[in-house]
């Protein structure tokens, strides 16, 4: 049984931009802005099969909004680009958004972006040159600074970061964003990852292939406002940590050799003191401190190994991602049906 997969025959050449391009957007919420975006996706569609004769098609993927964005989305025009409308059953959080666009893609290289207007249309011009022109398979996108962010913030980022990339083959770069594009073969390789506690960044780095880095400063939101709380982002790189990183595991070991080593020690103190020195060490307070010391130490252990238990549990349930509520596709073509798109139950 082969373990690994043969992508050679999935180049950068012309081949493959001929297949085109797949704009995946999740969108929760969006409803006040997803028009003035999608004008401008198709303005970028326009640019890009003038300069590259490349088709495009966008895939929004409505991950349970509560608002109208579903409806608004249906009727978007499929002017100069194809548009699919992804709907979940349910809010199935950005991961699965992500992973259900790159499902549905139809095109051969994918772009994902978000749909707040923070990720400008008019900067995939500049990722699609790095793929088509100078032959990358990654193209990501990354904060250029973190200066406006508070000092906390910045120190919690590079922390993570520190964090998942300790002992790591493959490096994450540090503030990588989820906007990138993916050659086809790129594209191909992270459809053949099974895992189900996905972490995109992680995921997309780690299947290797010429990657490249693009610095940008995001745009301020278009519309709303973000529901990323402190608490949620906390969680959230907990889910990132655990998914992609043993790093916890290993500090969890050495804080307990530490510990470990601590107690003998303190142990060859008291020995040295009591026999030596013909002192008698107070019990209580020494025994109090030690019985917390350890058992919080113990539990924080056990926390960290119940997070990693919990996913070993999620894979062996092999539940799915997500599901599809309802799908609709939508040419461009001028001479296909441009009504009302057809909607079908997904398998």
């Amino acid at each position: 049984m082969r373990l690994g997969s043969d992508l050679s025959g999935l180049n950068a050449g012309a081949s493959s931009v001929a297949l085109g391009l797949s704009i995946v957007v999740p969108v929760f919420n969006e409803a006040a802005g997803l028009p003035a975006l999608h004008n401008r996706l198709s303005t970028l569609a326009a640019t890009l099969r003038q300069r590259y004769g490349l088709a495009c098609e966008v895939v929004y993927v409505d991950d349970g909004s509560a608002d109208a964005t579903l409806s608004i989305a249906r009727n978007l025009p499929a002017n100069g680009i194809d548009v699919q409308v992804v709907s979940l059953s349910r809010n199935f959080g950005k991961e699965a958004a992500l992973l259900a666009g790159l499902d549905h893609a139809r095109r051969g290289a994918v772009l994902f972006m978000d749909g707040d207007g923070q990720h400008a249309p008019e900067l995939v011009e500049k990722l699609v040159s790095h793929w088509i022109d100078d032959g990358y398979d990654v193209v990501y996108t990354a904060k250029a600074h973190r200066d406006n962010e508070p000092r906390l913030r910045r120190a919690a980022v590079r922390g993570f970061y520190a964090m998942i990339n300790w002992g790591a083959r493959q490096k994450i770069p540090e503030d990588a964003g989820d906007f990138r594009l993916l050659s086809p073969r790129a594209a191909a390789a992270l459809k053949l990852l099974p895992e189900r506690n996905r972490f995109f960044k992680g995921l997309a780095s780690w299947i290797g292939f010429r990657q490249f880095r693009v610095d940008y400063e995001p745009a301020p939101r278009t519309h709303g406002f973000t529901t990323f709380s402190a608490g949620r982002l906390i969680g959230l790189s907990i889910e990132g940590l655990t998914s992609f990183s043993v790093a916890p595991l290993r500090i969890a070991s050495l804080l307990g050799a530490a510990l470990a080593l601590g107690a003998f020690l303190f142990g060859l103190s008291i020995l040295w003191e009591t026999w030596v020195g013909g002192k008698s060490v107070p019990g209580y307070p020494s025994l109090m401190v030690g019985m917390m010391t350890i058992g919080g130490v113990q539990l924080l252990m056990i926390g960290i190994v119940g997070e990693y238990i919990g996913k070993i549990l999620s894979e062996l349930k092999a539940r799915p991602i997500y599901f599809v509520a309802e799908h609709s596709v939508r040419q461009s073509d001028p001479t296909a049906d441009v009504g009302p798109a057809k909607q079908s139950a997904a398998e």
